[in-house]
Protein backbone atom coordinates (compact mmCIF):
# COMPACT_ATOMS: atom_id res chain seq x y z
CA UNK A 1 0.00 0.00 0.00
CA UNK A 2 2.92 2.53 0.76
CA UNK A 3 4.33 2.30 -2.60
CA UNK A 4 0.58 2.81 -4.20
CA UNK A 5 0.36 5.81 -2.03
CA UNK A 6 3.68 7.08 -2.26
CA UNK A 7 3.14 6.90 -6.18
CA UNK A 8 -0.30 8.38 -6.00
CA UNK A 9 1.11 11.12 -4.11
CA UNK A 10 3.75 11.96 -6.54
CA UNK A 11 2.18 11.59 -10.11
CA UNK A 12 -1.11 12.85 -9.65
CA UNK A 13 -1.31 16.85 -8.65
CA UNK A 14 -3.99 19.12 -6.50
CA UNK A 15 -6.90 18.87 -8.38
CA UNK A 16 -5.70 16.14 -10.59
CA UNK A 17 -8.11 13.74 -12.05
CA UNK A 18 -7.53 10.03 -12.17
CA UNK A 19 -9.24 6.86 -13.79
CA UNK A 20 -9.32 3.41 -12.29
CA UNK A 21 -11.07 0.30 -12.57
CA UNK A 22 -14.05 -1.40 -10.42
CA UNK A 23 -11.99 -4.77 -10.03
CA UNK A 24 -9.08 -3.62 -8.06
CA UNK A 25 -7.29 -4.55 -4.28
CA UNK A 26 -9.89 -2.99 -2.00
CA UNK A 27 -7.47 -1.27 0.28
CA UNK A 28 -5.78 0.97 -3.18
CA UNK A 29 -9.59 1.40 -3.91
CA UNK A 30 -10.26 3.12 -0.25
CA UNK A 31 -7.33 5.14 -0.33
CA UNK A 32 -8.10 7.00 -3.56
CA UNK A 33 -12.11 7.60 -2.54
CA UNK A 34 -11.53 8.15 1.00
CA UNK A 35 -8.06 10.35 0.80
CA UNK A 36 -7.60 11.62 -2.56
CA UNK A 37 -10.38 13.85 -2.52
CA UNK A 38 -8.89 16.09 0.49
CA UNK A 39 -6.36 17.11 -2.13
CA UNK A 40 -9.23 17.91 -4.64
CA UNK A 41 -8.24 14.93 -6.87
CA UNK A 42 -11.96 13.48 -8.69
CA UNK A 43 -11.83 9.74 -9.58
CA UNK A 44 -13.65 8.07 -12.41
CA UNK A 45 -14.01 4.38 -12.29
CA UNK A 46 -14.69 2.38 -15.25
CA UNK A 47 -15.10 -1.12 -15.63
CA UNK A 48 -11.79 -3.34 -16.81
CA UNK A 49 -12.75 -3.74 -20.08
CA UNK A 50 -14.85 -0.73 -21.30
CA UNK A 51 -12.35 1.32 -23.25
CA UNK A 52 -15.33 3.62 -24.73
CA UNK A 53 -15.70 4.69 -20.98
CA UNK A 54 -12.01 5.08 -20.47
CA UNK A 55 -11.93 6.93 -23.63
CA UNK A 56 -14.96 9.40 -22.50
CA UNK A 57 -12.67 9.67 -19.30
CA UNK A 58 -10.02 11.10 -21.06
CA UNK A 59 -11.65 12.99 -23.46
CA UNK A 60 -13.70 14.95 -20.74
CA UNK A 61 -11.58 15.77 -18.05
CA UNK A 62 -7.53 16.62 -17.18
CA UNK A 63 -6.55 12.97 -16.66
CA UNK A 64 -2.68 12.57 -14.40
CA UNK A 65 -3.00 8.84 -14.29
CA UNK A 66 -4.84 5.91 -15.54
CA UNK A 67 -3.79 3.32 -12.10
CA UNK A 68 -4.88 -0.49 -12.34
CA UNK A 69 -4.23 -3.53 -12.00
CA UNK A 70 -3.52 -6.39 -14.80
CA UNK A 71 -4.83 -9.29 -14.13
CA UNK A 72 -7.07 -7.58 -11.49
CA UNK A 73 -8.43 -8.59 -8.01
CA UNK A 74 -10.06 -11.05 -8.09
CA UNK A 75 -12.05 -11.57 -11.11
CA UNK A 76 -8.71 -11.57 -12.93
CA UNK A 77 -9.77 -9.10 -15.42
CA UNK A 78 -7.02 -8.21 -18.12
CA UNK A 79 -6.13 -5.19 -19.76
CA UNK A 80 -5.06 -4.48 -22.83
CA UNK A 81 -1.82 -2.59 -21.69
CA UNK A 82 0.01 -1.42 -25.16
CA UNK A 83 -3.99 -0.17 -26.41
CA UNK A 84 -4.64 1.54 -23.24
CA UNK A 85 -0.64 3.06 -22.91
CA UNK A 86 -1.22 4.68 -25.97
CA UNK A 87 -4.65 6.15 -25.48
CA UNK A 88 -3.11 7.82 -22.42
CA UNK A 89 -0.20 9.22 -23.91
CA UNK A 90 -2.46 10.27 -26.51
CA UNK A 91 -3.61 12.77 -24.04
CA UNK A 92 -0.80 13.37 -21.82
CA UNK A 93 -1.83 10.74 -18.80
CA UNK A 94 0.35 8.20 -17.25
CA UNK A 95 -0.39 4.54 -16.96
CA UNK A 96 0.68 2.88 -13.98
CA UNK A 97 -0.35 -0.88 -13.50
CA UNK A 98 -0.45 -2.78 -10.54
CA UNK A 99 1.06 -5.94 -11.88
CA UNK A 100 1.23 -8.19 -8.76
CA UNK A 101 -0.88 -11.45 -10.19
CA UNK A 102 1.17 -11.49 -12.97
CA UNK A 103 4.33 -11.12 -10.83
CA UNK A 104 7.44 -9.68 -13.25
CA UNK A 105 7.75 -13.31 -14.58
CA UNK A 106 4.51 -13.75 -16.22
CA UNK A 107 4.13 -9.77 -17.69
CA UNK A 108 6.33 -7.04 -18.67
CA UNK A 109 4.26 -4.11 -18.21
CA UNK A 110 6.89 -1.41 -19.01
CA UNK A 111 8.08 -2.85 -22.49
CA UNK A 112 4.20 -2.59 -23.26
CA UNK A 113 3.63 1.00 -22.75
CA UNK A 114 3.17 1.60 -19.01
CA UNK A 115 4.65 4.55 -17.67
CA UNK A 116 5.07 2.98 -14.12
CA UNK A 117 4.78 -0.71 -12.46
CA UNK A 118 3.79 -1.43 -8.72
CA UNK A 119 4.48 -5.06 -7.14
CA UNK A 120 3.31 -5.84 -4.28
CA UNK A 121 6.46 -7.89 -3.17
CA UNK A 122 4.62 -9.55 0.03
CA UNK A 123 3.60 -11.73 -2.80
CA UNK A 124 5.62 -13.67 -5.56
CA UNK A 125 7.89 -11.62 -5.15
CA UNK A 126 9.27 -12.57 -1.73
CA UNK A 127 6.89 -15.77 -2.38
CA UNK A 128 7.28 -17.02 1.40
CA UNK A 129 4.52 -15.46 3.09
CA UNK A 130 6.15 -14.01 5.51
CA UNK A 131 7.10 -10.49 4.82
CA UNK A 132 5.28 -7.47 3.92
CA UNK A 133 6.84 -5.06 1.47
CA UNK A 134 6.13 -3.30 -1.92
CA UNK A 135 8.29 -2.07 -5.14
CA UNK A 136 7.84 0.68 -8.26
CA UNK A 137 9.80 0.76 -11.18
CA UNK A 138 9.63 2.84 -14.41
CA UNK A 139 11.44 5.57 -16.20
CA UNK A 140 14.56 6.98 -13.95
CA UNK A 141 12.64 10.94 -14.20
CA UNK A 142 9.46 9.09 -12.54
CA UNK A 143 10.66 6.72 -10.30
CA UNK A 144 13.21 9.80 -8.82
CA UNK A 145 9.99 11.82 -8.06
CA UNK A 146 8.33 9.00 -6.36
CA UNK A 147 12.42 8.48 -4.35
CA UNK A 148 12.10 12.25 -2.97
CA UNK A 149 8.40 11.99 -1.79
CA UNK A 150 9.68 8.66 -0.13
CA UNK A 151 12.81 10.06 1.56
CA UNK A 152 10.94 12.65 3.34
CA UNK A 153 7.63 10.72 4.49
CA UNK A 154 9.14 7.41 5.34
CA UNK A 155 8.10 3.65 5.03
CA UNK A 156 11.36 2.37 4.30
CA UNK A 157 11.80 -1.25 4.46
CA UNK A 158 13.62 -2.83 7.32
CA UNK A 159 17.06 -4.53 6.51
CA UNK A 160 15.44 -8.24 7.59
CA UNK A 161 12.23 -7.52 5.39
CA UNK A 162 14.74 -6.73 2.38
CA UNK A 163 17.22 -9.67 2.92
CA UNK A 164 13.62 -11.76 2.86
CA UNK A 165 12.75 -10.21 -0.66
CA UNK A 166 16.31 -10.58 -2.45
CA UNK A 167 16.19 -14.12 -0.83
CA UNK A 168 13.32 -15.22 -2.21
CA UNK A 169 13.83 -13.36 -5.83
CA UNK A 170 16.31 -16.05 -5.95
CA UNK A 171 13.71 -18.73 -6.93
CA UNK A 172 10.68 -15.98 -8.30
CA UNK A 173 10.99 -17.92 -11.54
CA UNK A 174 10.97 -21.98 -10.65
CA UNK A 175 8.09 -20.69 -7.90
CA UNK A 176 5.91 -19.25 -10.72
CA UNK A 177 6.54 -21.57 -13.36
CA UNK A 178 5.47 -24.40 -11.33
CA UNK A 179 2.30 -21.99 -10.18
CA UNK A 180 1.40 -20.91 -13.72
CA UNK A 181 1.26 -24.90 -14.68
CA UNK A 182 -0.67 -25.85 -11.51
CA UNK A 183 -3.17 -23.11 -11.31
CA UNK A 184 -4.01 -23.62 -15.28
CA UNK A 185 -4.70 -27.61 -14.64
CA UNK A 186 -6.58 -26.66 -11.59
CA UNK A 187 -8.84 -23.95 -13.53
CA UNK A 188 -10.00 -26.64 -16.11
CA UNK A 189 -10.56 -28.93 -13.51
CA UNK A 190 -13.00 -27.01 -11.49
CA UNK A 191 -14.51 -25.48 -14.85
CA UNK A 192 -15.25 -29.12 -15.31
CA UNK A 193 -16.77 -29.75 -12.01
CA UNK A 194 -20.41 -30.23 -11.75
CA UNK A 195 -20.31 -27.83 -8.45
CA UNK A 196 -18.47 -25.09 -9.72
CA UNK A 197 -21.12 -22.29 -10.73
CA UNK A 198 -17.80 -20.39 -12.32
CA UNK A 199 -14.48 -20.16 -13.15
CA UNK A 200 -12.16 -17.04 -12.99
CA UNK A 201 -9.06 -17.76 -15.03
CA UNK A 202 -7.15 -15.81 -17.59
CA UNK A 203 -5.65 -19.29 -18.88
CA UNK A 204 -9.13 -20.30 -19.78
CA UNK A 205 -10.71 -19.80 -23.33
CA UNK A 206 -13.72 -18.84 -21.02
CA UNK A 207 -12.03 -15.89 -20.02
CA UNK A 208 -13.55 -12.93 -21.48
CA UNK A 209 -10.02 -11.27 -21.71
CA UNK A 210 -8.40 -14.80 -22.56
CA UNK A 211 -7.03 -13.23 -25.83
CA UNK A 212 -5.07 -10.51 -24.56
CA UNK A 213 -3.82 -12.74 -21.89
CA UNK A 214 -2.14 -14.81 -24.37
CA UNK A 215 -0.80 -11.76 -26.07
CA UNK A 216 1.06 -9.72 -23.46
CA UNK A 217 1.65 -12.94 -20.88
CA UNK A 218 3.75 -15.61 -20.70
CA UNK A 219 1.76 -17.54 -18.12
CA UNK A 220 -1.17 -17.32 -16.56
CA UNK A 221 -0.80 -16.93 -12.41
CA UNK A 222 -1.07 -18.96 -9.97
CA UNK A 223 -4.72 -17.82 -8.43
CA UNK A 224 -7.95 -19.25 -9.36
CA UNK A 225 -11.15 -17.65 -8.40
CA UNK A 226 -14.50 -19.84 -8.70
CA UNK A 227 -17.73 -19.32 -7.43
CA UNK A 228 -19.48 -22.60 -5.74
CA UNK A 229 -22.88 -23.97 -6.73
CA UNK A 230 -24.55 -22.91 -3.72
CA UNK A 231 -24.89 -20.31 -0.60
CA UNK A 232 -22.93 -18.48 1.56
CA UNK A 233 -22.81 -20.95 4.36
CA UNK A 234 -21.82 -24.40 1.80
CA UNK A 235 -19.36 -22.07 0.49
CA UNK A 236 -18.17 -21.43 4.25
CA UNK A 237 -18.39 -25.45 4.71
CA UNK A 238 -16.19 -25.93 1.45
CA UNK A 239 -13.87 -23.62 3.01
CA UNK A 240 -13.36 -25.38 6.59
CA UNK A 241 -13.01 -28.71 4.96
CA UNK A 242 -9.99 -28.40 2.54
CA UNK A 243 -6.89 -29.38 4.59
CA UNK A 244 -3.75 -28.27 2.55
CA UNK A 245 -4.54 -24.50 1.97
CA UNK A 246 -4.07 -21.91 4.84
CA UNK A 247 -7.19 -19.67 5.32
CA UNK A 248 -5.79 -16.28 4.91
CA UNK A 249 -6.22 -13.34 2.64
CA UNK A 250 -2.76 -13.18 0.83
CA UNK A 251 -1.49 -14.99 -1.97
CA UNK A 252 1.81 -15.89 -3.98
CA UNK A 253 3.36 -17.96 -1.29
CA UNK A 254 4.84 -21.60 -1.52
CA UNK A 255 1.95 -22.44 0.75
CA UNK A 256 -1.46 -22.61 -0.85
CA UNK A 257 -4.30 -19.77 -0.13
CA UNK A 258 -8.35 -19.69 0.37
CA UNK A 259 -10.56 -17.31 1.29
CA UNK A 260 -13.86 -16.75 0.65
CA UNK A 261 -13.95 -12.78 0.01
CA UNK A 262 -17.50 -12.45 1.39
CA UNK A 263 -16.09 -13.06 5.16
CA UNK A 264 -12.37 -11.75 4.49
CA UNK A 265 -11.87 -8.61 2.72
CA UNK A 266 -15.52 -7.33 1.88
CA UNK A 267 -16.79 -8.89 5.27
CA UNK A 268 -18.12 -5.69 6.55
CA UNK A 269 -19.78 -3.87 4.03
CA UNK A 270 -23.39 -6.02 1.92
CA UNK A 271 -23.53 -3.00 -0.09
CA UNK A 272 -19.96 -3.25 -1.42
CA UNK A 273 -20.30 -6.71 -2.32
CA UNK A 274 -22.98 -6.09 -4.49
CA UNK A 275 -21.61 -3.12 -6.32
CA UNK A 276 -18.40 -4.94 -7.04
CA UNK A 277 -19.71 -8.37 -7.79
CA UNK A 278 -18.63 -10.26 -4.83
CA UNK A 279 -20.76 -12.90 -4.43
CA UNK A 280 -21.17 -15.02 -1.21
CA UNK A 281 -19.93 -18.29 -2.74
CA UNK A 282 -17.30 -16.45 -4.68
CA UNK A 283 -13.35 -18.32 -3.27
CA UNK A 284 -10.07 -16.86 -4.17
CA UNK A 285 -7.74 -19.81 -4.18
CA UNK A 286 -4.35 -18.88 -4.48
CA UNK A 287 -1.62 -22.04 -5.79
CA UNK A 288 1.52 -23.09 -4.02
CA UNK A 289 3.93 -24.94 -4.82
CA UNK A 290 2.49 -28.41 -3.65
CA UNK A 291 1.59 -31.21 -6.12
CA UNK A 292 -0.98 -30.74 -8.00
CA UNK A 293 -2.94 -34.28 -7.58
CA UNK A 294 -3.03 -33.90 -4.02
CA UNK A 295 -4.49 -30.19 -4.34
CA UNK A 296 -7.01 -31.46 -6.50
CA UNK A 297 -8.21 -34.72 -4.46
CA UNK A 298 -8.49 -32.28 -1.39
CA UNK A 299 -10.54 -29.91 -3.39
CA UNK A 300 -12.60 -33.31 -4.29
CA UNK A 301 -13.21 -33.96 -0.60
CA UNK A 302 -13.62 -30.61 0.32
CA UNK A 303 -16.78 -30.34 -2.50
CA UNK A 304 -18.01 -34.07 -1.76
CA UNK A 305 -18.91 -33.23 1.94
CA UNK A 306 -21.66 -29.73 0.82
Amino acid sequence: MYASVAMLSTLVPAGGHIVTTTDLYRKTRIYMETELPKRGITMTVIRPADMDALQDALDNNNVSLFFTETPTNPFLRCIDIELVSNMCHNKGALLCIDSTFASPINQKALTLGADMVVHSATKYIAGHNDVIGGCISGRDELVSKVRIYHHVVGGVLNPNASYLILRGMKTLHLRVQCQNSTALRMAQFLEEHPKIARVYYPGLPSHPEHHIAKSQMTGFGGVVSFEVDGDFDSTRKFIDYVKIPYHAPSFGGCESIIDQPAIMSYWDSKEQRDIYGIKDNLIRFSIGVEDFEDLKNDIVQALNKI
